[in-house]
């Protein structure tokens, strides 16, 4: 099979999944495909809560690893966090297989359109792009696989971080300070609020991310706390002038285990 060949005016540029359309290469789950109603399907594996918040430095983004099929857990390991680019990152939430299939998508019309242009999308384009695959999934989110991710990044011409959330249709919104989403993210969203504050340092931010999951973990069922018997935890990444970093896990476990001290020696229900 050759490279394929276009006119000026077919020409999909640094457009990764307009190239995909144009040559016949299926870009996403069929519409009608795998929850489309068809007898015989099960339970369709769903990621829960994920936060992010803005900090002195850039952001951080945060995400459980539990996901259920109805009222089961299926995996109690699943990344939710991941970098899109060098600057930025993505996490998800609602149904695991098209939200992990869109972010591979999304990371690879990244790289594509930088490859192609020779510079970097600029973050509200990628904000943009991300809601455009959003849009185009909405066919599978109206027959129960809604994706919902959370994009954050450090915009390199405003020298700050910054924070998307979206809805099912599409729709992105910049979030001033910070944002939350999934079954747990009204929880989480409480605690950041009472917690945050404008300029916090990283380890401040970090710690109020962890606080954030396990307080969601507390009250939701479908999102995971930490497994300190397995030895799994949250993920937390931030992204910065620096670009996109993974909290040490030694470093997350540790900050667990000191919120779980202070909580007993106040007195409270670790």
């Amino acid at each position: 099979m050759g490279l394929p060949v276009f006119t000026a005016a077919e020409d999909p540029g640094p457009d990764f999944v307009g190239l995909l359309r144009r040559t016949g290469v299926s870009s996403g789950v069929p519409a009608g495909g795998a929850a489309g109603g068809e007898p015989g399907v099960g339970p369709v594996r769903h990621g829960t809560t994920v936060v992010a918040l803005r900090y002195a430095e850039g952001v951080v983004m945060a995400g459980d690893r539990r996901a259920t099929e109805g009222h089961a857990i299926a995996h109690r390991a699943m990344e939710k966090v991941f970098a899109a680019d060098r600057f930025s990152a993505v996490a998800i939430a609602g149904a695991a297989g098209p939200a992990v299939e869109m972010v591979r998508l999304f990371q690879t019309q990244l790289e594509h359109y930088e490859k192609v242009e020779g510079v970097v999308l600029s973050l509200e384009g990628k904000a943009n792009q991300l809601g455009q695959m959003v849009r185009e999934h909405l066919p599978m989110a109206m027959q129960g696989l809604a994706v919902v991710p959370l994009f954050a990044g450090y915009d390199l011409d405003r020298q700050r971080g910054r924070i998307f959330n979206y809805d099912v249709t599409g729709g992105h919104y910049e979030e001033t300070e910070h944002s939350a989403t999934g079954s747990g993210g009204r929880d989480a969203r409480t605690t950041v609020k009472l917690g945050y504050r404008v300029g916090m340092p990283r380890d401040e931010a970090v710690e109020l991310a962890i606080e954030a999951l396990y307080e969601a973990a507390d009250e939701d069922s479908a999102t995971g706390g930490p497994d300190l018997v397995r030895g799994i935890y949250p993920l937390v990444a931030t992204v910065t002038a620096l670009g996109f970093a993974s909290v040490p896990e030694t470093e997350v476990a540790e900050r667990f285990a000191t919120l779980i001290d202070r909580r007993r020696s106040e007195g409270r229900q670790p």
